[in-house]
């Protein structure tokens, strides 16, 4: 069986593209590179099962990273989301002229502060953080109300993430160069539990960027399959505008409605500054998943013209 424990000290040098970065020698990339044997990963006691990655067959793709295969699969995840209420004058301006925000009552949009630890995944353990805003999909109609409703029946949102960090130099360069994400490396600590919910994020001047803390809600369990989620990002990769899919295999999650015992501390740091120029009014809903899964496919070239 692989050794695919989250903290290893030995590393190897693995080439990205023109880049080269470290990954945990004898972890999953280092034996597969992004072709994990399924059956090995089912041994690990955190995986809760592999049908849902059966039924999706990987294939080779060229990349700016080099030849790689995809979907990027992670077998054993959590996460969490605060979902916020914040005023388009502000949301507008952080986007590019091609997306819009999504309005969900006139002049008030959404931002969310995302959270996620990945135990065990192609690219080996590392956690992230992330700031977004939920743009109305391409081509859209007039009536942003109509694309909520759609969004959230479909459990099919959009958005566009203002920054990203990473705990390893392997998921910043694919993120980067990949993806075309702002990811950069950070200090970053994630923890979704039975309980509690908390994160810390670490500035480049050994302080603190970000602190959240929160009850985690009440967890409903789903059989796998059963209830999956997707979530589709928006970036530049050499210029061209791609669309990024990412399907949630949700296992176990809860939500909290307007949540008011929230810990939410603003450092000084890019993900804070992020937070701050969106000028968020009110928490909507706070989102965690103790248990999931996801496949994260490469990025796809798609026209966002007037």
């Amino acid at each position: 069986m692989v050794a695919m424990t989250a903290h290893q000290e030995d590393t190897v040098d693995v080439a990205l593209g023109e880049r080269t970065v470290p990954v945990p020698g004898g972890g999953l990339y280092d034996t597969y590179r992004m072709r994990t044997d399924l059956n090995a990963v089912a041994q690990d006691p955190r995986v809760a099962g592999v049908e849902f990655f059966r039924d999706q067959p990987k294939t080779e793709v060229s990349s700016p990273i080099g030849p790689t295969w995809t979907p990027n699969f992670y077998y054993a995840m959590s996460s969490a989301r605060l979902t916020m209420l914040a005023p388009t004058r502000s949301l507008r301006p952080r986007l590019p002229e091609e997306l819009d925000p999504l309005e969900i009552a006139p002049g008030f949009g959404l931002a969310s502060l995302m959270l996620f630890r990945y135990d065990v995944a192609d690219i080996d353990f590392y956690t992230e953080a992330a700031v977004g805003i939920a743009v109305r999909p391409p081509r859209h109609g007039p009536f942003g109300a109509v694309d909520t409703l759609a969004g959230l029946k479909n459990d099919h949102l959009h958005a566009y993430v203002l920054s990203l960090p990473v705990s390893t130099e392997i998921a910043q360069v694919r993120g980067q160069d990949g993806y075309g994400f702002p990811k950069w490396v950070a200090p970053l600590d994630v923890t979704v539990g039975g309980q509690r919910t908390s994160a810390r994020i670490g500035n480049g001047a050994g302080g603190t960027d970000l602190e959240f803390s929160a009850p985690t809600p009440a967890q409903q369990h789903h059989p796998s399959g059963t209830r999956v989620s997707s979530l589709t990002s928006y970036t530049q990769v050499d210029g061209a505008w791609h669309a990024t899919f990412n399907q949630t295999n949700v296992l176990a999650t809860g939500t909290s409605k307007f949540p008011k015992n929230v810990s939410l501390t603003l450092g000084q740091g890019r993900v804070s500054d992020d937070l701050r120029s969106l000028r968020p009014v009110r928490n909507l809903a706070f989102d965690a998943s103790t248990s999931a899964q996801a496949a994260l496919h490469m990025p796809t070239v798609l026209s966002l013209g007037r």
